[in-house]
């Protein structure tokens, strides 16, 4: 067996890897008893949208199919054993490998890539008096972070030693385990996948737990991209530009995502039509390992080549949007009380600016977009709490391949050191979709190209679709290279985004960096929130939250208070409510459950 092999010939021998036939070793999902399907309007009945949902692959590209499913934990088990259930993940009874809820394996046959598509992170399961409900498109209860580190050792654990790398090549391998060079290749390209991932692993996750329910996918977007996608081939990796991601949100409810005219936790981004939600998911594929590898290719639109080694689905992307669509906010399954719900939906009309519910989380006409003008104003205010994330958007990393790479009209080049890390994303993010919708002009501009035709007047040419021209808007950049505000580094404002509030009920843990667990805590000052709690599926219906009883994880969040506001983990802000008597708070959670 061959020592530590060196990286910078890694990355072409993965391809060789891959080429191999694979033997399939498929984990059925674990029996359990059905969850109760929550009533999310009837544009979601029937079981065919929602196994479409749990599966319909977008472009992530974790790690051969057959590694994974070749994998051991400590005890020698499958890794998929349990369909990932003890981070949390719920089982697909529909999956033939064995992945749970979110996991996809897309590609040929013999050679598929398991991935993650948005129901991973995007589907919710609580438990109520021993019955499971199950919410398609709430927030999920996992524990992202535990998934990420254990599978790092698990890796790790295969590349450490011949002894330990034997059977995981029997398994993937089969037959041709017993050919030296064969194995010696697919060493090669393990021990690749093993660098760069546990380069961002070792770099990227903090100390102090996300927790379940909770992840810092801004940070880890950042991260992914600028320092495993942008370097100098072959390994392209930028160990500098990868940062502790210690500023945890919870994931957001998917329904009525689409209408929102603004997006993102920090309320950065226009949103609003489907060229919008493209960008919105772009990113996060980006994030969920898919596969980016840009180059300059000055004789392309925008001189860049975003598209060839690019793994992102953009027909699964817009597939699945669609179905987001579709999903409507969860009916509260269980009593209520009418004479407190017309009660609290007075309160929750108040005009009175420290109750103010419906002036922030009510629907309302919002921005227009190129082709929807059916919107919903969301607000975007500072409110007191948690400012960490700000902070992420502030990060700087060296742009690598894509420096001097520009959208013209919509943002600067990139300067080579020092630029924001938004700005490089909203590059790779810009630049794959605009080339994704223009591919025709490539062949022109290379044709003129090989005529001679100068650069500068190409260029010249190229203007951006009306299709288009929403993407002003996805990211906060300005083609004069000045910042917007939200990424000025001398701003004291740390606004986030007020989303209507239908579903609420089913979100909890609240605030957007799930800080506070119940919608009853919210509605103490935060002085006298819980500065402890478990985080798990258990769900109080009185209290409206998390159950302060938990089983399914061994993790309790501590929170800090408003003199630590940049923790990430602050239960401050938002006192709205805070003043009411405890009869008029009942009534006001009772109606809130109607929405």
């Amino acid at each position: 067996m061959p020592s530590r092999l060196v990286r910078a010939g890694r990355r072409a021998a993965l391809g060789v890897v891959v080429l191999l036939p694979l033997l399939p070793d498929t984990v059925p999902a674990q029996s359990q008893p059905q969850p109760v399907l929550v009533d999310q309007g009837a544009n979601w009945a029937g079981a065919e949208k929602r196994r479409a949902f749990y599966s319909q692959d977008q472009g992530s590209q974790l790690m051969p199919l057959t590694w994974l499913q070749a994998l051991r934990k400590p005890d020698g088990a499958p890794f998929l054993a349990d369909s990932l259930s003890r981070y949390g993940y719920l089982p697909n009874p529909d999956s033939p490998t064995g992945l749970p809820v979110g996991f996809t394996a897309a590609g040929s046959p013999g050679g598929e890539f398991a991935g993650m598509t948005c129901a991973a992170c995007h589907t919710r399961q609580i438990d109520v008096g021993g019955t499971a409900y199950r919410i398609d498109g709430g927030p999920a209860i996992v524990d992202f972070q535990s998934f990420l580190a254990d599978l790092d050792k698990a890796v790790g654990g295969v590349v450490a030693s011949p002894e330990a790398f034997a059977p995981f090549a029997r398994s993937v391998l089969g037959a041709e385990a017993s050919e030296p060079n064969t194995v010696r290749a697919l060493f090669v390209a393990v021990d690749n996948w093993y660098y760069r991932y546990h380069t961002l692993i070792s770099r990227a996750l903090p100390a102090k737990p996300w927790g379940p329910a909770r992840l810092d996918a801004v940070g880890m977007i950042f991260n992914r991209l600028t320092g495993l996608d942008i370097g100098t081939p072959p390994n392209t990796v930028i160990p500098e530009n990868i940062h502790v991601a210690d500023a945890p949100a919870r994931y957001p409810f998917l329904w009525n995502a689409p209408i929102q005219d603004k997006t993102q936790w920090p309320g950065f981004a226009d949103n609003g039509d489907d060229v919008l939600a493209l960008s919105r998911n772009l990113g996060e594929v980006f994030g969920v390992f898919g596969t980016f590898e840009p180059k300059a290719e000055w004789w392309r639109v925008l001189g860049y080549d975003y598209l060839s080694n690019n793994s992102a689905n953009f027909d699964g992307l817009r597939k699945l949007e669609n179905l987001v669509k579709q999903i409507g906010p969860p009916k509260w399954p269980w009593a209520l009380d009418v004479g407190l719900i017309r009660q609290g939906k007075a309160i929750f009309a108040s005009t009175d600016p420290a109750v103010n519910c419906k002036g922030c989380h009510w629907p309302r006409p919002g921005t227009p977009r190129f082709f929807n003008d059916q919107t919903w104003a969301t607000p975007i205010q500072d409110v007191g709490t948690d400012s960490r994330e700000h902070a992420v958007m502030k990060w700087t990393a060296k742009s690598g391949v894509l420096t001097g790479a520009h959208v013209p009209f919509l943002q600067a080049p990139l300067k080579a050191e020092g630029e924001l890390a938004f700005n490089i994303l909203a590059n790779a993010v810009l630049g794959s979709i605009i080339q994704s919708y223009v591919p025709p002009l490539f062949a022109s501009l290379r044709t003129r190209a090989e005529k001679g035709a100068a650069v500068a007047d190409m260029a010249k040419d190229f203007v951006l679709p009306p299709k288009l021209r929403e993407l002003k808007g996805a990211f906060p950049t300005r083609p004069d290279g000045t910042r917007p505000e939200i990424l000025r580094t001398e701003s004291e404002s740390f606004p986030y985004e007020s989303r209507v509030l239908e579903g609420i009920w089913a979100a909890a843990p609240y605030l957007h960096n799930g800080s506070v667990p119940t919608l009853a805590e919210l509605l103490k000052k935060p002085a006298d929130r819980k500065a402890r709690f478990k985080v798990g599926p258990n769900y109080d219906t009185t209290e409206v939250g998390l159950a302060a009883d938990q089983t399914k994880f061994d993790f309790v969040l501590e929170t800090t208070d408003c003199s630590a506001r940049d923790s990430g983990n602050s239960r401050c802000g938002h006192d709205y409510g805070t003043n009411l008597s405890p009869q008029e708070k009942a009534a006001l959670i009772e109606y809130l459950k109607t929405l």
